[in-house]
């Protein structure tokens, strides 16, 4: 955002101001009015109101009746877009640019604010005198068409970019958020296993000089092996696993041993109770006890961190297995024969932080006889991708989320449900247009469902909605 323009108010003073015959050659000079009679641009001046607005004042608001064509006769204004609680640059525009609502656009309300930059003068015309300048100037009305066919293909253009980012940076908190708990978790596993290998040499030096005999050792490491072959136990309840680490605390202390705490907890992990204590004291004939404690507890130790470093990695690998399979970075753009399953897995995969942010049931019915499809299967991810987040804002905290697939008619069918309150009536035929959203201003772009439409038109298939309150469908038919 440029940090020198004013931020948006809800300042809006309107000052009229007489026009001056300057104006048609003012006029006569844009490019709006090439090849346009002087008797069409006095027309114009003369069903026009001529605005003064000071530098500074928002002259456009969101959500305001579009009910004026407006011409800049002199400075300079920028358009300002809210997404949450930022506001981003559209553009600037000076002398000569056409804003406002134009002559045949189905435009309804402002999405944005409007800000004089430099003290602006406009001629607004009222949308009651549109079919009179059709009739006055042919010409006048074709040239607006021109500007308004353009802007729209700029403003889609905008729209399906910021759709794009927005779903990005949705994808990218997501990968954020999933990635950095087993990458903490491996860094913690590494630097605790770089601690007990650093105290390998002096816990090597008391062992090597306990001169336990080779079938004592045997005893032991037998006790050990089984231990570890077993991995670590099963999680107990707090007040059980309070009561054996008490008993395992109380009979170290009891035989002197060092640090007797750090050694119950990995005893207690890996499932060692009293008679496997005693089972290795007898063992060693009660000889260098706490030697071969530590040494015990190193190795238990080590077991447990590598296998924690294995987990965090295979993790890991399975997010990027994820991601490789979401984007099918490593195959053709082509359509090819898909398992629409693993796609939309992938996806969820990619959303499972919106999932856990609103405590979200996911129920997934996968048909079982579902047959491979041909699709381009980056594109269909972004059709569960946009579904599955707008289910996800419906949804209440709490709340349920639903995809169940099955075979009708030889298509493929998808469901994706969710709980919220439904999508009103009134509404629902409109929920595919471009650039419609019951989302808050600066929340949505309103491609979202479009972008789903034109690729599942694409794929020669149909999506369709059911509503009502407590249960919105969105289906989704690909032929096979």
């Amino acid at each position: 955002m440029n940090p020198y323009l004013p931020k948006p108010s809800e300042n809006f003073t309107v000052q009229i101001l007489e026009k001056h015959p300057e104006l048609p050659a003012i006029l006569a000079e844009f490019e709006l009015f090439e090849g346009v009679a002087p008797s069409a641009i006095q027309w114009l001046i003369d069903h026009s109101e001529y605005q003064f607005y000071e530098e500074g004042e928002n002259f456009i608001r969101p959500n305001m009746d579009a009910e004026h064509m407006l011409l800049i006769v002199k400075g300079e204004y920028a358009l300002r877009m809210q997404q949450g609680n930022e506001f981003r640059d559209i553009g600037q525009w000076g002398a000569g640019y056409v804003t406002g609502l134009l002559p045949f656009s189905r435009m309804k309300k402002t999405v944005a604010y409007g800000i004089a930059v430099l003290p602006l003068e406009i001629l607004a015309l009222h949308r009651n005198c549109f079919t009179e300048m059709a009739t006055v100037s042919y010409e006048l009305t074709q040239n607006l068409v021109g500007v308004m066919s353009s802007r729209i293909k700029t403003f889609t253009e905008q729209r399906l970019q910021d759709e794009k980012l927005m779903s990005l940076g949705k994808l990218s908190a997501g990968l954020a958020h999933e990635l950095n708990n087993p990458a903490s978790a491996l860094v913690r596993s590494a630097d605790e296993l770089y601690q007990k290998i650093h105290q390998s040499p002096e816990r090597f030096k008391s062992v090597i000089t306990m001169r336990v005999s080779p079938e004592e050792t045997d005893a032991l490491n037998a006790i050990l092996f089984r231990k570890a072959s077993e991995g670590q136990a099963k999680e107990l309840g707090l007040l059980e696993r309070e009561s054996c680490k008490d008993d395992i605390l109380d009979w170290l202390e009891d035989h002197d041993i060092d640090n007797a705490d750090d050694i119950a907890e990995t005893f207690l992990d890996f499932g060692l109770r009293l008679e496997d204590l005693e089972a290795m004291k007898e063992a060693l004939n009660g000889k260098a006890l706490n030697a071969m404690m530590w040494w015990i507890e190193s190795t238990l130790s080590l077991e447990r961190l590598v296998k924690e470093i294995r987990e965090s990695a295979d993790r890991i690998g399975r997010l990027v297995s994820s991601i490789k399979t979401y984007t099918h970075m490593d195959q053709s753009q082509d359509m090819q024969s898909t398992d629409l399953h693993e796609g939309i897995r992938s996806t969820m995969i990619m959303l499972k932080h919106q999932f856990k942010e609103k405590s979200i049931q996911v129920v997934k019915e996968f048909a079982e006889d579902m047959p491979m499809v041909c699709v381009h299967p980056g594109e269909m991810n972004q059709v569960w991708t946009n579904l599955i987040d707008n289910a996800v804002d419906a949804a209440p905290v709490g709340g349920m989320l639903k995809v169940r697939t099955y075979v009708k008619n030889k298509k493929a069918v998808i469901d994706i449900i969710d709980n919220g309150p439904g999508i009103p009536e009134a509404i629902r035929n409109k929920i595919f247009d471009p650039f419609f959203t019951t989302k808050e201003i600066g929340k949505g772009t309103g491609m979202g469902l479009e972008i789903a439409r034109r690729i599942v038109l694409k794929h020669h298939g149909e999506i369709s909605l059911k509503s009502k309150p407590g249960e919105t469908i969105f289906t989704v038919c690909i032929p096979i």
